[in-house]
């Protein structure tokens, strides 16, 4: 009998990309700041590659915008055909509930990524044993 990893499963909802995070990084308990990266395709499904930012700030800075815009650009542009989501998860440690921290990124990753991206993106929460939608993909169409 075969099965099918998780990367052949396409994700179709928000509810299903708060899942595959919560598997994904299973137990969603950290002990530094980190941000997570994946990238899915326009059927849904996930390339078979998470990319771990370690030590990042308390807030997003530049310097990290510009590295996952280029970053985005050459996963796009070389494994997917110009329509992607990228899922970017926001690990740290402590509580599960939304702190100042956690929110100046999900009102300072907009502004910062504006429309240079090459697709959609998302930010999820992971924290205290949850995962936790703090920016939606804006439509799952």
């Amino acid at each position: 009998m075969t099965t099918s990893s998780l990367a052949d499963v396409p994700i179709r909802s928000a509810a299903e990309l708060t899942e595959r995070w919560r598997i994904g990084l299973a137990p969603p308990v950290f002990g530094a700041r980190s941000l997570w990266l994946i990238w899915l395709d326009a059927d849904g499904r996930m390339l078979p590659v998470v990319i771990p930012v370690d030590d990042v700030d308390r807030r997003p800075d530049r310097a990290l915008v510009a590295g996952l815009l280029e970053l985005d650009r050459g996963v796009v542009e070389g494994f997917l055909d110009g329509t992607a989501h990228l899922p970017l998860a926001l690990c740290r440690p402590g509580g599960p509930e939304v702190t100042a921290d956690d929110a100046a990124w999900a009102s300072e990753l907009p502004v910062e990524l504006g429309a240079e991206l090459s697709g959609t993106w998302s930010l999820r929460l992971a924290a205290g044993g949850r995962v936790t939608e703090l920016v939606g993909r804006p439509s799952w169409n």
